[in-house]
């Protein structure tokens, strides 16, 4: 029987880049009952700049370009990856972080590509993606599936990425929201999964507000699910199921001593399938009494198990707002404009000179990649250092 939820564990860099490791995870995450496995193709070049900050790690503060950089790995070690969930039954997911990796990860046929919360709104990744779905499309190929996490963002921000994913070459009849003007034909989104998450390590179960989720597929008329950076194994999965998630992820480690960026928030394997099990636990139920009285049924046995008032805070109160664990990171986490080098009044910015990264830990915040064709070929009224956002005042 094809289960009603999609469990995706996430290894994304805890590998190391260590091939061995990396298969030890794939073993883990398909032992413990995981229909796919998720890595993160990193390049530092394209996530950051080199003077963003330090990390904590469990040996001492590094800088976290030079992590990123640890993280790097040649094209041979996907396809190795990639070959070997297969073998083990799991599907292959990655990330992108830009347009080199987007281009090398697409040349593997994965079988989807995952954009992280931070690129919602890297609009170029985004623009090239959609280009190569409607390539795809046009060769009579089914376009490739897009995950895509929506942590640190609003509505606007997802509308907008969507907008820009969304494609009329791959329109269909029966395609279309509901408006007060009756059925509008508009892009398609099939084939497009949205991610409801907190861009928080870890995140509170509490802010989760997983009654959000109708409303996204609602507005959004996509099937949506949650991108779980919570501690427990269980809490968030399961309500997020009684809630319509169709699709759930959350990291898996070999160890949460080890260190791995998100090691930390991860679930070690006996962990992870404890949650699968009872995720399919709870899927009994709405199958067998449908979705509404399914659900209650779910919420009603965690508020047994967990007390009324920590599930009801968990369900929240489905109005999409910026978590609060997350407020603090909405504009230095997601993208923006930045130079890359030390620039002095009366220079241009051009493609050579800024990028959109991530600001992250101590650089300022630059404008949303939106400006970035505005700004391109504009002088500066100011000198600015390199790694710092761009932002009007510093503009002729």
């Amino acid at each position: 029987m094809t289960s009603l939820v999609h469990i995706s564990a996430e290894i994304g860099t805890s590998h190391g880049g260590n091939r061995e490791k990396a298969r030890q995870l794939i073993d883990a995450a398909a032992a413990a009952g995981a229909d796919s496995v998720k890595f993160q193709w990193v390049y530092a070049q394209e996530i950051l700049h080199p003077n963003t900050g330090l990390v904590n790690l469990p040996g001492g503060a590094i800088p976290l370009y030079e992590r990123f950089q640890q993280l790097e790995v040649p094209v041979a070690f996907f396809q190795e990856v990639r070959d070997y969930a297969r073998s083990k039954g799991c599907q292959f997911i990655c990330s992108p972080f830009g347009l080199q990796s987007l281009e090398e990860l697409a040349a593997l046929a994965p079988d989807a590509i995952k954009i992280a919360s931070p690129e919602l709104n890297h609009q170029p990744l985004l623009q090239r993606l959609a280009e190569i779905r409607r390539t795809q499309a046009s060769q009579g190929q089914t376009p490739v599936p897009v995950i895509l996490s929506s942590g640190v963002s609003t509505l606007a921000d997802i509308e907008r990425a969507l907008n820009i994913l969304a494609d009329e070459s791959l329109v269909t009849e029966s395609s279309g929201l509901q408006t007060g003007e009756g059925n509008v034909r508009r892009a398609d989104l099939q084939g497009i999964t949205l991610l409801h998450c907190i861009t928080a390590y870890p995140a509170p179960a509490e802010e989760y507000n997983l009654r959000v989720l109708q409303n996204l597929a609602g507005i959004f008329g996509v099937e949506v699910g949650v991108s779980d950076h919570s501690l427990d194994p269980q809490l968030v999965p399961v309500l997020a199921a009684a809630c319509g998630a169709r699709f759930i992820e959350k990291h898996i480690t070999l160890s949460r001593e080890t260190d791995g960026l998100d090691d930390p928030v991860a679930l070690e394997p006996q962990q992870f399938a404890q949650m699968v099990a009872q995720v399919r636990r709870m899927e009994r139920p709405i199958r067998n009494y449908g979705c509404q009285c399914g659900s209650s049924l779910i919420i009603e046995e965690m508020e047994e198990k967990y007390g009324r008032e920590t599930v009801q805070a968990v369900l929240g109160t489905g109005i999409k707002r910026l978590a609060p664990a997350e407020q603090a990171n909405y504009g230095r986490t997601n993208r923006s404009i930045h130079v890359l080098r030390d620039m002095k009044q009366g220079e241009l910015l051009t493609e050579d000179t800024i990028a959109i990264l991530r600001t992250e830990k101590v650089l300022n915040p630059g404008l949303a990649p939106e400006h970035l064709p505005t700004i391109t070929g504009a002088v500066l009224k100011r000198n600015i250092e390199a790694g710092q956002g761009v932002l009007w005042h510093h503009l002729i």
